[in-house]
């Protein structure tokens, strides 16, 4: 692989000095001259009351898109085309709905943690074992994904030794922790624009190469040449006879599985929702609005590189491009993204780097920012020192960052994170859990009746279905589900229930079981704790409005297109 030269370490260097810069003058501004913090523990961890709009949009963002994206996601255009940007585009619709109906809530009842939020409508036991489950999940899975896939991208482009960049990294990221969600959320502002000016600059120079060719110039010439060649990666539909159905299950992409993977991610996601906590209603609508918009630009830097790839893999299969995309003696497509950098002129090439490094210190900043907001205000205050100062939980807050950060650098190695792709890593193992703990937060928001012993019974027993859904297929035929289209054969001719469909099952399994739950116990005087909500305050204002039909009419326009 090719290595920087010096204009583009001279690039990158100037994104280090402008992001360090800004974050250490932000950390200023609300600190005394003596460094003690003027706040309390909400404002080290939530930024209180201090990011603007366009600072919440841009740091969801920043926290989201990440080494799975740019890597996974463009693996995923080169193999699968277009229909992988059903992840990114059907985000930005449920991000609008997160705005209206979930944050409110939160807002309402003063909610700073996840695990708050269940332990003020369940009770301390349902919280507590959530707030343990999320520390681990955010370490062993997300963390470390996060990691370990930035530091191979970061290490195939530049030439460093992979230890060395995941070092680099982890502390890049940890000095913008630190100074706590203010500087994260602002930091965050500059990081997406290299992120998207990076990414938009890879994206313009890989359609001019597929123009170029074929003999001509320009990125819509580009474009044109891309859907003529590779007709079969601009369809975002899938039929039952593709043979990526097992990962995009036809319609269950716009009306299945899908909801649940994005609306637990959006909404009931330490990580995503501590950026609009601190904010008041109409700061925080606006932001997510925002992040909505960028959401729709997303595929256009992390897909479309993916489907240029394959066309010019198409063209040059024995050539340099050709042997650059095979790994171990096979085609890789997670290699597309970083071959593709490596063929960027000099300096765009230090400006997608760039980018890259952005985008994966941005998410891990955010990530172990949630983790040390867990960690301080649900384990260490409830449990270890109740008595604890604000100075104290802030203190402990960066010891959590620094000890959640070497954890992970000491983790991720030994996960073989590379050999099942990042992007599907993050999924699976997300996906054992997500469809019993969207059932627990979405009945707790809406159902007064629903019980703790209910949502206990959602979080383990939808955990235990996904495990037996997962291996079902390697203890008995599923051909008799195939007519109905809840099994499909797989690679190698065994008939498996996709995974956005196995969601959508364990989904309703849950939701089911809470009902019955709950209404045996109610039947028997079991009390339940209530929340603050009231009908007006999921009305959203005039402009909100506007903004969300501009979106649905530009993914409306979009999927009848690429149907």
């Amino acid at each position: 692989m090719n290595q920087l030269a010096t204009i583009d370490y001279i690039v990158f260097f100037v994104y280090f000095i402008i992001v360090s810069s800004y974050g250490i003058w932000i950390y200023r501004r609300k600190t005394g001259h003596d460094g003690t913090i003027e706040g309390d523990s909400k404002d080290y961890f939530l930024a209180e009351g201090s990011l603007t709009w366009w600072a919440i949009g841009s740091s969801l963002i920043a926290s989201n898109i990440s080494a799975e994206q740019f890597v996974g996601m463009s693996g995923s255009g080169f193999k699968m085309g277009l229909a992988i940007a059903t992840y990114e585009w059907m985000a930005a619709i449920t991000l609008v709905v997160v705005a209206v109906f979930f944050i409110p809530v939160y807002l309402k009842n003063n909610i700073a943690t996840m695990p708050q939020f269940l332990s003020q409508r369940y009770n301390s036991t349902v919280a507590m074992i959530m707030a343990l489950f999320w520390l681990a999940l955010y370490i062993v899975v997300n963390l470390t994904s996060i990691l370990y896939l930035g530091a191979i991208a970061i290490s195939s482009i530049a030439g460093l030794n992979l230890t060395f960049c995941m070092y680099m990294l982890a502390g890049f990221a940890v000095i913008i922790t630190l100074g706590g969600m203010k500087v994260i959320g602002f930091t965050d502002v500059i990081q997406v624009f290299f992120l998207i000016l990076g990414g938009l600059a890879t994206t313009y120079l890989a359609l001019n190469l597929v123009a170029e060719h074929y003999g001509s110039s320009g990125v819509l010439n580009g474009f044109n040449m891309m859907t003529q060649h590779a007709g079969d990666h601009f369809q975002m539909i899938f039929k039952r006879d593709n043979e990526n159905y097992m990962d995009l299950p036809g319609l269950t992409v716009l009306i299945g599985g899908m909801w649940i993977v994005n609306l637990n991610y959006w909404g009931c996601n330490q990580y995503i929702t501590q950026r609009a906590l601190g904010a008041d209603l109409p700061t925080a609508r606006a932001g997510i609005l925002f992040a909505a918009f960028l959401k729709l630009l997303m595929p256009v830097i992390v897909v479309l590189p993916g489907i240029a790839a394959y066309v010019l893999y198409k063209q040059d299969i024995f050539g340099e491009f050709g042997k650059a995309m095979v790994s171990g003696g096979e085609l890789n497509p997670d290699r597309a993204y970083p071959v593709l950098l490596n063929i960027l002129p000099v300096g765009l090439k230090g400006l997608s780097f760039a980018a890259l490094t952005a985008a994966v210190v941005a998410s891990l900043a955010g990530k172990a920012n949630s983790i040390a907001t867990i960690f301080t205000l649900d384990v260490y205050k409830k449990i270890i020192n109740p008595e604890a100062s604000e100075k104290t939980l802030v203190s402990t807050g960066k010891i959590a960052v620094v000890v959640a950060m070497i954890l992970g650098v000491l983790i991720a190695p030994h996960l073989g994170i590379d050999k099942k792709g990042g992007f599907q890593y993050i999924q699976e193992y997300t996906g054992f859990v997500s469809p019993g703990i969207f059932a627990m937060f979405i009945l707790g928001f809406f159902w007064k009746k629903t019980t703790s012993s209910a949502a206990l019974f959602a979080t383990i027993g939808g955990f235990l279905l996904s495990i037996f859904l997962k291996f079902l297929p390697g203890m008995m035929d599923l051909s008799f589900l195939s007519p109905f289209g809840f099994a499909v054969k797989n690679a190698a001719g065994v008939y498996e229930i996709p995974f956005l469909d196995r969601m959508g099952f364990v989904f309703v399994f849950c939701v089911i079981g809470m009902i019955i739950i709950s209404l045996f116990e109610a039947s028997r005087g079991v009390k339940t704790n209530g929340l603050e909500v009231d009908r007006s305050m999921f009305r959203p204002q005039p402009s909100f409005v506007v903004g969300t039909a501009v979106i649905l009419v530009i993914l409306t326009t979009l999927y009848t297109v690429y149907w």
